[in-house]
């Protein structure tokens, strides 16, 4: 056989059920995981289930200032209570996952789009430290920074 197609059955034993690590140390399944993890945080958030968007955290995980389950769950109460989080919905694009001591680090663009309205009411972006554990990749630290609203517009003269 030559080397093209040896290196072609050697791609493919790769690439088949094998779990292989990329250079980076992280392998194909783990960037699986890691962009599940940011579908299931989206989808409990944007349905106000708290213990489910508290499960996408480490139990002492952290949250802008929210810190453990507790305060996790108590922060999607608020969401939905007194931020109109029902009627709010998170698109993120742009992920980017990058290894790290910890496991990786990862930074996505944030646009939260009110439903009701039909309206962007904010943007930003998400940058995040992620940790496997034994029930998968979860977020140990989450820290939001929103963009600056633009400046008003001046009244016409």
């Amino acid at each position: 056989m030559n080397k093209f197609l040896t290196f072609v059955a050697a791609a493919v034993t790769i690439l088949g059920f094998t779990r292989v690590a990329w250079a980076d140390g992280l392998g194909p399944q783990d960037y699986i995981e890691i962009e599940q993890l940011y579908a299931t945080y989206n989808h409990a958030i944007d349905s106000g289930d708290g213990e489910a968007w508290a499960a996408t955290f480490t139990p002492d995980g952290t949250f802008n200032k929210f810190v453990g389950h507790d305060q996790l769950v108590g922060f999607i109460q608020q969401w939905k209570e007194k931020m109109n989080g029902g009627n709010r919905r998170h698109w993120n694009t742009n992920l980017r996952i990058l290894p790290s001591k910890e496991g990786a680090s990862a930074s996505v663009f944030l646009m939260l789009v009110d439903v009701s309205t039909k309206s962007i009411v904010a943007t930003g972006m998400y940058n995040d430290t992620l940790v496997k554990t034994a029930n998968g990749w979860r977020f140990k630290t989450r820290a939001t920074k929103m963009d600056a609203a633009p400046p008003a517009a001046a009244a016409p003269k």
